[in-house]
C-alpha cells in the first residue's frame, strides 16, 4: 500500500496493514453478493467479463455516478480527497446492505 494511503487511513482510525492486492477472477465474482468498482470503465469491463453477474456489479459512487480516481503518485491532498469520496460512497451504500453484510 502506498505510504500516504496508509497514513490517511491511520488518521481516520483504520488499519490498512493487512491489505493485499489480488486479481479479481470470475469465480470470486460469482461468489460475491455485491461487486463495487471505483471507475465506470472497471464496472463495464467486469459486466462484459461476467455478464451472468452483471446485476451484482455497480459503481461504488452509484448515486452520484462519479468515478473515484486513483491518487497514485500524487500529493497528499489527492489522497485526502479520494478518502472522502470513498467514505461518502460507502456511507451511501450502508442503508442498502443487510446488517450481516456490514458486520
Amino acid at each position: 500500500m502506498d505510504p500516504t494511503a496508509s497514513t490517511v487511513l491511520e488518521e481516520h482510525g483504520l488499519d490498512g496493514s493487512g491489505h493485499v492486492a489480488s486479481q479479481l477472477y470470475d469465480n470470486l465474482i460469482f461468489r460475491a453478493d455485491l461487486v463495487l468498482g471505483v471507475e465506470s470503465a472497471h464496472v463495464k469491463i467486469l459486466k462484459n467479463q461476467v455478464p451472468q453477474a452483471s446485476e451484482r456489479i455497480f459503481l461504488l459512487d452509484r448515486w452520484n455516478q462519479k468515478d473515484i480516481p486513483d491518487p497514485f503518485r500524487q500529493q497528499r491532498p489527492a489522497f485526502d480527497r479520494v478518502y472522502d469520496m470513498i467514505d461518502a460512497a460507502v456511507t451511501a451504500w450502508l442503508p442498502y446492505l443487510s446488517s450481516e453484510a456490514v458486520e
